[in-house]
């Protein structure tokens, strides 16, 4: 029976609570940067597991005991799974002395048999690794442990149960998101944390029809949030990625939130750009990305060849590829009302050399449209406050709107965080092209120019706080106030220590 409003959430927590204390099988003993694989590719199974076995009941329903049937209808379902690599199998063999080994068969298995869709998603992920997992007997507690855990039967994931895919979604989410915080730095390489991707998704309003990319999606958070904002679910999402196993969490995210049309690449987009469209880089019309800030060794000593020419504006310095990112989400946004929307650090508004030269010339090609001052201590891994460069592609106004919007958000102890409100009123500010006092100001190009395109915020948003006058006499005369209630007390301490024959004078010889 499937879930009602009412105990949506409570469901919700009941499953996110169950996952997450079968991560106690790993921690202290592997680094949640590690570990986080082996328990996102184990309730990726469970659901798969799960959506399956739900699946083979309403065609059990249908054809009776019509085996042939309905193993025919299966093979035409959205995965399929291959006889003994289902969650239950290898449960069955959790006591076996090579369940890393079965395991691992298994995934093989069910990759081989959904190669569209699952191909290199498992391709990391080794439950036989003892350099990760420890020696055979530890491996195997662990393992036995982890697949006990996830056959909890409050941990039943059929559609049929929790109704549509976004409390399983969500549960992921939330795993990342704890898996972030508790990596730390390594952290902040997979996740950017849900607020400021609702911000940023807000912010390049895709609309149905779109074609939306990340060219350094991490675990696709960004992608995700930027495809739910078209409500009628017409669009199509793009994404590459370095890292082969941050790569396996971004396809299992866009398929938990049953966005199986996702196009997802493993490769260096500075160095190797994989979404090419006749030999070209790909057009799309919404461009979002929270790229590493600041990266070394990015590759500036090929840029001069680039076979896509995207660095004709300057060729950023070898130590910095924030410009680099930049640039190609530009070169890749469409001519026609393309939108790009990138996290950076702030030295990227204002650094000069190259970076000032590409700078300039974005500014002055009219397509540089907003920048979004944030708050610090809202990204895993550093403390740092980072800024939104908004850019439009064939804009018609001329002026850049900036936005400091540092001041205001939720405080944590480790992180902070965008309310509901912050958000509101940043997207409406950036709707209305408004100037507000201490907020907003839209600067024209002519301003920009004047300030040698430095677009450190504080140029243009006042945000200044005049100390309260001092009223030199009321001053004076708390002073003396104060004064003479000091000499009166001091009265009061001298006859207290007469009344105690503690004045000095007893005992002197």
């Amino acid at each position: 029976m499937a879930i009602t409003n009412g105990n949506y959430s409570s469901l919700q927590k009941e499953i996110n609570n169950i996952v997450w204390r079968a991560c106690d099988t790993f921690r202290g003993t592997i680094d949640p940067s590690q570990y986080k694989d082996y328990i996102l590719v184990m309730l990726f199974v469970k659901y798969l597991s799960d959506l399956h076995r739900d699946r083979y009941d309403a065609l059990k329903n249908q054809f009776g005991d019509d085996e042939a049937m309905i193993r025919r209808r299966l093979q035409r379902e959205r995965f399929v799974i291959p006889a003994g690599c289902s969650f239950y199998d290898l449960h069955a063999k959790r006591n076996k002395d090579d369940i890393g080994e079965q395991i691992n068969k298994a995934l093989e298995a069910l990759e081989d048999a959904n190669k569209k869709k699952l191909a290199g998603v498992f391709r990391n992920i080794d439950f036989n690794n003892q350099h990760s997992l420890g020696e055979t007997r530890d491996r195997n507690r662990r393992l036995k442990n982890l697949l006990e855990d996830f056959n909890d039967p409050r941990l039943d994931l059929r559609p049929s149960r929790i109704g549509s895919v976004d409390i399983i979604g969500n549960c992921y989410l939330y795993l990342i998101s704890h898996f972030a915080s508790d990596a730390g730095k390594k952290g902040g390489e997979f996740y950017t944390p849900d607020e400021v991707a609702l911000l940023l998704a807000k912010l390049v309003q895709p609309t149905s029809g779109d074609r939306i990319c990340d060219p350094t999606c991490g675990s696709g958070g960004l992608l995700i949030n930027a495809a739910e904002q078209v409500p009628d679910g017409n669009f199509a999402v793009y994404g590459q990625e370095i890292n082969g196993g941050t790569l396996a969490l971004a396809k299992m995210n866009m398929f938990l939130h049953g966005i199986d049309n996702a196009t997802i690449e493993w490769g260096d987009t500075l160095n190797n750009p994989k979404l090419l469209e006749n030999d070209t880089l790909q057009q799309f019309n919404v461009v979002v990305a929270n790229p590493p800030f600041s990266l070394d060794k990015w590759g500036a000593e090929d840029a001069q060849n680039d076979r896509f020419a995207r660095y004709h504006r300057g060729i950023p310095p070898k130590s910095k590829a924030d410009w680099a990112f930049i640039t190609h989400m530009v070169e890749t946004a469409v001519d026609d009302g393309g939108r790009v929307g990138v996290v950076v650090p702030h030295g990227v508004l204002f650094r000069g050399s190259s970076e000032g030269k590409i700078r300039e010339s974005m500014i002055q090609e009219n397509l540089l449209e907003a920048v979004i001052g944030l708050p610090e201590k809202l990204f895993f891994g550093t403390g740092i406050p980072a800024a939104i460069l908004l850019f439009r592609k064939g804009r018609e106004r001329k002026e850049v709107l900036f936005i400091d919007a540092s001041r205001e958000f939720d405080s944590g102890t480790k992180q902070n965080r965008l309310s509901e409100a912050n958000i509101a009123k940043i997207v409406g500010t950036y709707e209305r092209f408004a100037t507000l006092e201490k907020y907003s100001y839209a600067a024209t190009a002519a301003e920009i120019a004047e300030n040698d395109y430095n677009l450190n915020i504080p140029r243009y948003v006042d945000t200044f706080e005049p100390e309260p006058e001092v009223d030199l006499a009321q001053v004076s005369q708390e002073i003396q106030e104060t004064e003479a209630k000091l000499v009166e007390v001091q009265a009061q301490i001298k006859d207290y220590l007469k009344e105690l024959h503690l004045d000095g004078k007893e005992g002197k010889q």
